[in-house]
């Protein structure tokens, strides 16, 4: 089979490249490059409202917790504020890795811009999450030693090695979950895997430096006896660690996979408008 015979096979594109990589790399790119180029009030709200909603999942979680003393419907339960997340169009740190770098990668942003978007929606989740936390601790007293023995659970490790493991899985599983929501259109397969993470995540004690600080805020408001000095050093440790987790098992090798698309945008061989055409 010649060349144009086997491209043929891999799909429409005169590209080089699978239509549904073609396809992959042209939306990351555009929907990347949108988020870069936020102004800085949709960059805020957008990341305090992912703090909310993930609360309204840390929410459903300690419900679930208490009535079942079962973590792993809990985790199940709090898959209902990863399903508000991309229902409500928020963002949460570590969800959406890939995106801004290959923006970058096909010249459509900056490091700077890419700084940005991941420290704003960092300290906004937080804002968020601790704002739904306060209102959460003052209006179910009942449900503040279970906030407390969550919190504990995650500050107090057995070991560095154990903890930096658990971070990097949460990083991996919070950005591959957010890959699988955008391979699909419908509604029922986004609930499903917005469950299965928070089953996983949950269920295993996983740490997610913006998840669990919202429980962490919870619990020391409640009266935990964790201070500000404990959280910081723990908070230290796993950001980083969900960060190599999120950018090194899932966001890399996926950039790795459609570099020549990427390559291509960014020299102008392939202009953006005629890859989204023929991805389309």
């Amino acid at each position: 089979m010649d060349e144009t015979g086997q491209r043929r096979k891999l799909g429409e594109s005169d590209l080089d490249i699978e239509d549904a990589l073609l396809d992959e790399a042209v939306t990351t790119v555009v929907k990347g490059s949108e988020r870069l180029n936020r102004k800085w009030p949709e960059l805020i709200v957008t990341g305090f409202f992912g703090g909310v909603d993930v609360g309204l999942g840390i929410l459903a979680m300690v419900l679930v917790k208490q009535a079942t003393d079962s973590d792993i419907l809990a985790g199940m339960a709090f898959g209902i504020g990863l399903l508000a997340l991309k229902l409500a169009h928020s963002e949460l740190f570590t969800e959406e890795f890939l995106l801004p770098l290959n923006a970058v990668i096909a010249g459509q942003g900056t490091w700077m811009q890419v700084a940005r978007l991941w420290a704003v929606t960092l300290v906004t989740n937080l804002l968020g999450g601790l704002a739904f936390m306060a209102i959460v601790v003052v209006g179910l007293p009942d449900f503040h030693a279970t906030m407390i023995d969550s919190a504990l659970g995650y500050i107090e490790q057995p070991s560095l090695p154990v903890m930096i493991a658990l971070a990097v899985l949460a990083g991996a599983t919070i950005t591959l979950s957010t890959r699988m929501q955008q391979g699909s259109s419908n509604d029922v397969v986004t609930a499903i895997t917005c469950m299965i993470s928070g089953l996983l995540v949950i269920g295993f004690g996983m740490l997610h430096g913006a998840l669990n600080a919202i429980v962490i805020f919870g619990a020391m408001l409640a009266g935990a006896p964790i201070s500000l000095a404990d959280f910081a050093a723990w908070f230290a440790i796993v950001i980083p660690a969900n960060m190599l987790g999120g950018l090194l098992i899932i966001a890399l090798p996926r950039v790795a996979r459609t570099l020549r698309v990427l390559r291509g945008i960014r020299s102008g061989a392939v202009p953006l408008e005629r890859a989204a055409e023929q991805a389309g």
